[in-house]
């Protein structure tokens, strides 16, 4: 079990205090300005400008809008600030459709856009979703735990593994939800193998997105849990990835983990990187929690943290989006040797819990920097002394 996860197991007689200092998000007694940087005169003018484009009555748009009447079939909380817009649909996972920035007056996206929500839509149209009681894939869908075989149920019928839990593809419940922050519940107490109770808190502050993903595991057995996000992120020509990581696994044709290596050159993304062309969908080990995309046409750049120390990365070649998962485990964790309490998952008896942490901060990237040809590198350089600084700042959460 990995420092990070001791961090964070508890009985829920305890008082749980989540070890996610890493990725915790300014106190709200933090001003919005601090929160992003900008000075009070660019707050005032932020606030101004949502003063000036309110977010409408709706559905999907309207401040805390549950079963809103309108086109869609699916109804959507929206968060708002003056920096940022957030759309959740309780019904779809608990995802989100949109992630927005304010920018003079319009907003851009940070996560792509769900260009239409419906009930009947595929999850992974979603700009981001939860990953619960594990990510990603389960070899043969099956593993052997504590001298048992427990066997996982394919969950979607393109995929011939079990893939990403059933969080994602579950009906949440608003379980109270305020203009900036919103907790959903999921009760999956007669789930099988894995029975359990999940929260899922979306909330803004300033600048920052964070999210808090908590698991207590309901069943009689112990069983190897595992959580992250999957966001799937804008993408230009111009993007850039910093995210430190040591080492990561190949995989074979079926996305699969053979073997763990250290992670080749062109893939270290140590200082702020294109992204590479071709298909990548692997899991990265040894990661600091820290990452930042950039997206210098934009003039955006995004910082993430989280207390997990793996990421999945996920690049469609000619696709306007790329995923970037902070997860707590490898793909398959739990069918590697040692198993998954080895590989970054959390053995949890009953009652306990698991959570884990999750933040996303914009910040505008500076004009001038940007638009002078001889600094081009300067953003990249100033995102990778951040990302190494934050390395050895991480406390064990």
């Amino acid at each position: 079990m990995s420092v990070a996860n001791s961090a964070v197991r508890r009985a829920v007689r305890s008082t749980l205090t989540p070890g996610a200092s890493a990725a915790s998000v300014p106190p709200g007694a933090a001003s919005a300005a601090a929160a992003s940087g900008a000075s009070p005169a660019a707050a005032r003018r932020a606030r101004l400008e949502a003063t000036t484009h309110p977010v409408l009555p709706g559905p999907s748009t309207s401040a805390v809008a549950i079963g809103a009447a309108g086109t869609s079939d699916v109804a959507c909380v929206t968060l708002a600030n003056a920096y940022l817009r957030l759309d959740v649909a309780p019904q779809l996972g608990g995802g989100i459709t949109r992630f927005d920035w304010r920018s003079e007056g319009a907003l851009e996206p940070v996560f792509r856009r769900c260009e239409r929500v419906s009930a009947r839509m595929d999850p992974n149209e979603l700009a981001c979703y939860p990953l619960l009681p594990y990510s990603n894939r389960i070899g043969a869908g099956r593993f052997h735990f504590g001298g048992r075989k427990i066997e996982v149920p394919r969950n979607r019928a393109s995929e011939p593994l079990p893939i990403h839990g059933d969080g994602w593809l579950a009906h949440w419940t608003v379980e109270e939800a305020g203009r900036e922050r919103v907790r959903l519940v999921l009760d999956r107490s007669d789930g099988e193998p894995y029975a359990y109770r999940a929260v899922l808190t979306y909330a803004l502050d300033g600048a920052t997105l964070a999210m808090t993903l908590e698991v207590e595991n309901t069943g009689r057995e112990a069983l190897p849990f595992g959580l992250g996000v999957h966001p799937f992120l804008a993408r230009d020509a111009s993007t850039e990835l910093s995210a430190p990581a040591s080492g990561l696994w190949l995989s074979d044709a079926n996305w699969l983990p053979v073997r763990h290596v250290p992670a080749p050159p062109a893939w270290q993304f140590g200082v702020a990187y294109p992204l590479p062309a071709q298909l990548v969908n692997h899991a990265f080990s040894g990661w600091s929690g820290r990452a930042a995309v950039v997206w210098e046409r934009r003039r955006l750049s995004l910082s993430i943290c989280a207390n997990t120390d793996y990421y999945v990365l996920y690049t469609p070649p000619g696709e306007r989006f790329f995923c970037f998962e902070p997860v707590d485990h490898p793909i398959n964790a739990v069918n590697l040797e040692g198993g998954g309490g080895a590989h970054g998952m959390t053995v949890l008896g009953h009652g306990e819990r698991l959570v884990r942490t999750f933040s996303f901060t914009v910040e505008r990237m500076d004009m001038r920097a940007a638009a002078n040809p001889h600094r081009q590198g300067a953003p990249a350089r100033a995102g990778a002394r951040g990302a190494k600084g934050a390395r050895g700042r991480r406390p064990a959460g």
